[in-house]
C-alpha cells in the first residue's frame, strides 16, 4: 500500500507523514522538501520558485516524474505532497485541512524555532506568513489547474479528510492511524 498525504499549508502533513512512516516502519518521501531544495539551489525562496512555475512547468516536472517513478516501482511507503495523490492514483489518499489563520500561526511558530523551510523572505509576523500562505495557495491552484486540470484542495479527491484546526498532533495521528489500519486490515482479508 502507498499512502499519499496532502493538505493545506500548516495542517501538519509533514509531522503526521513522519509519524506514520515511523509507526509502519515504511520509507517517507517529502515532495515539498524536494521543491524547497530545488528553489534553494537556484538562490530562490519557495514562493519565488512557485511564481516561476506559473509560467514554466519545468519547476514541477522533476518532482512530478519522481513521484510517478516511485508509484510504479515501489510499495509500502508514505509520500507527502500536494500532487502525490494525482501522480500515484492507486495510493490511499489522505487530506489534512486547517484554517488559513491557524495554519499560518503553526508555520510562524515553526519558523521562530527553526527557520529552515525556505518559505519566503521577510516572514517576521503572523500577518507576513498569512500573506505568504495565501500567495502559495493561489500559485498552487493556478499551476495545478493550468498543467494538470486538478484542484489539489478539493476534498473529493481524497479517501480520508481530516480538519486539524482544533486537534493536537496526537489526535490527528490517532485518526490517520485508525483509518490506515482499517484499510490495511481490509487488504489482508
Amino acid at each position: 500500500m502507498i499512502i499519499s498525504i496532502s493538505g493545506f499549508h500548516g495542517s501538519g502533513k509533514s509531522t503526521i507523514a513522519k509519524m506514520l512512516a515511523k509507526e509502519l516502519n515504511w520509507p517517507h518521501y517529502c515532495m515539498g522538501g524536494l521543491r524547497r531544495e530545488a528553489a534553494k539551489k537556484r538562490g530562490l525562496t519557495l514562493a519565488e520558485y512557485n511564481k516561476i512555475g506559473e509560467k514554466d512547468p519545468s519547476t514541477d516536472l522533476e518532482v512530478d516524474n519522481y513521484q510517478k517513478k516511485l508509484g510504479k516501482k515501489y510499495d509500502n511507503f508514505i509520500i507527502e505532497g500536494r500532487t502525490s495523490w494525482f501522480f500515484i492514483p492507486h495510493s490511499l489518499k489522505i487530506y489534512l485541512d486547517v484554517s488559513k489563520k491557524i495554519g499560518a500561526e503553526r508555520i510562524f511558530e515553526h519558523l521562530k524555532k527553526e527557520n529552515n523551510r525556505n518559505e519566503g523572505k521577510n516572514l517576521k509576523t503572523i500577518e507576513d506568513v498569512l500573506n505568504s500562505v495565501e500567495e502559495r495557495y493561489l500559485s498552487d491552484k493556478k499551476r495545478y489547474k493550468k498543467y494538470f486540470n486538478i484542484d489539489v484542495y478539493n476534498k473529493k479527491n481524497y479517501d480520508c479528510y481530516i480538519d486539524t484546526s482544533y486537534l493536537d498532533t496526537q489526535e490527528v495521528f490517532k485518526k490517520v492511524l485508525s483509518f490506515v489500519s482499517k484499510k490495511i486490515k481490509d487488504i489482508d482479508k
